[in-house]
């Protein structure tokens, strides 16, 4: 075997003038002592090659000078090493710091990610999903927007092509989906501000399309109705700043002795807060205030914004799993915690 491999790393090198995608993946494995599968193992990131196979490979690689066609791998195999990370609104800045995570971990994975976004708008998404089906990406990671069907997104999946819902679930699809656990983190976060003595409480904020707006409002109604002497008032917005003010406005003006309020996610309380501090009611003194996702400029608020933490990274960790098939399960709730601080 090493007399083999002397001889044809001199036939390769013999020519200077020789085109180096001449050189194939059958010469890469002669020369690396290691069988064409494994050669392509290693050209596809995966985890299965040893370290010390892939060591091979790669000195084999410099050696012969082979260049590796991704595009005629991808026509080979009907699929590329890219992933696409839908988004539904990467103007909100937990969605940006849920995309880098993914990114991360997508890439230690051996793939590639791709960005978009979908402005909340299921046409958009339909339109820029159809046209990243021509690069035959190998799995779509979506954060679905309001609308979204079931039937569209089952369609996706094929033998070439994985599918992971994230932050959503979209009713009656079998699609495996990961999520935070919304309703056990407004419960939580409920139940704190009725510790506080406060026993007329509002929810604010959500849109009524959207399967985390249900989850969550099933938690505060589930930790409202385990207490006979506590009242509650639901006030709908869109989930933004702008909505939270305009939710607060109604609340204020439905309920002035309102004396807490849950938020459907730190930018509706960053609203919240705005509009209280205009009114000179001091949140967490005059009344209680708690977000969801722990953004980082939650703490950094002038009163610093108590909310349920959803970790990015482990939404991320969850979803390469089920990329990689560790994780068969369809859903996958991962696990949020309370942040109390001055609001």
């Amino acid at each position: 075997m090493v007399n083999h491999t002397s001889s044809l790393n001199k036939s390769l090198k013999a020519s200077p003038q020789q085109d180096k995608k001449s050189v194939t993946v059958h010469d890469v494995a002669r020369v690396a002592g290691v069988s064409k599968s494994t050669v392509s193992l290693v050209l596809r990131g995966s985890e299965k090659a040893s370290a010390k196979a892939k060591d091979k490979v790669l000195k084999a690689i410099e050696e012969t000078g082979y260049v590796y066609n991704r595009d005629a791998a991808a026509m080979r195999s009907k699929s590329s090493d890219l992933v696409a990370i839908v988004i539904n609104d990467l103007t909100n800045p937990y969605s940006a710091k849920l995309a880098v995570a993914l990114e991360k971990h997508i890439r230690q994975l051996g793939l590639m990610a791709t960005l978009v976004n979908t402005s909340e708008d299921v046409e958009t998404q339909t339109q820029i999903v159809a046209k990243l089906k021509e690069y035959r990406v190998k799995a779509f990671i979506i954060c679905p927007a309001p609308n979204t069907e079931a039937k569209w997104l089952e369609e996706l999946q094929t033998m070439q092509t994985q599918v992971v819902s994230i932050m959503r679930q979209v009713s009656g699809s079998t699609i495996p989906c990961v999520l935070p656990d919304n309703e056990k983190g407004v419960y939580t976060a409920t139940k704190a501000l009725i510790k506080r003595g406060h026993k007329q409480i509002a929810f604010i904020g959500g849109d009524d399309a959207i399967s985390d707006y249900h989850q969550r409002l099933l938690g505060f109604n589930n930790a409202i109705n385990e207490h006979k002497d506590v009242s509650s008032w639901v006030f709908n917005s869109a989930t933004n700043r702008q909505g939270g003010r305009l939710a607060m406005s109604m609340c204020l003006e439905k309920v002035p002795s309102i004396e807490s309020v849950m938020c459907f996610n730190d930018i509706v309380a960053y609203g919240v807060m705005e509009y209280l501090a205009e009114q000179n009611i001091k949140p967490g003194r005059d009344i209680g205030v708690i977000g969801f996702d722990d953004l980082d400029d939650s703490k950094l608020m002038s009163v610093p914004l108590s909310t349920v933490k959803i970790d990015a990274d482990d939404i991320a960790k969850a979803v390469c799993e089920i990329l990689k098939g560790d994780k068969p399960e369809s859903l996958k709730q991962v696990s949020v915690n309370l942040i109390e601080r001055s609001s």
